[in-house]
């Protein structure tokens, strides 16, 4: 999982590890959300009682954050990609040689893809990244 982290991303990991005493490296950012990803077993104590450490980090950043599970294989890519995109559904989900491809209908097409792509380019790098391919919408 090769990507750039600049020093805005090392200082929301270093707030997010020092509130909730877990290291991660996984952390991106999709619609203007926050997104930390932790082992699945370590997500209750990232959010910790009532959510007060999310609460925290949402506070200080004032951005909205969420933690979601990091995915171990391909197999976890159709939950971590509902996650990511939530609450915009989409109809099909499929894994063809090197891509990834979502359909969707008119209305949450448009919302997958953005104004200017920047969605679906934001998602494509997320893709890229965590499973090394390619990322579509039909």
């Amino acid at each position: 999982m090769a990507s750039t982290l600049d020093m805005g991303d090392l200082r929301y990991l270093n707030l997010f590890s020092k509130i909730t005493r877990i290291n991660t490296r996984h952390f991106f950012q999709y619609n203007n959300i926050l997104f930390f990803c932790v082992p699945k077993n370590l997500i209750s104590k990232a959010l910790g009682r009532n959510a007060e450490n999310l609460k925290k980090i949402s506070g200080i950043l004032k951005k909205r954050i969420r933690i979601i599970a990091k995915p171990f294989s391909i197999k976890d890519a159709k939950q971590f990609i509902e996650k990511i995109i939530s609450p915009i559904t989409f109809q099909n989900f499929e894994i063809k040689n090197n891509e990834i491809i979502i359909t969707a209908g008119r209305m949450n097409k448009a919302a997958l893809i953005g104004r200017d792509k920047r969605r679906l380019l934001e998602m494509q790098k997320i893709v890229k990244t965590f499973f090394k391919m390619e990322f579509k919408i039909v």
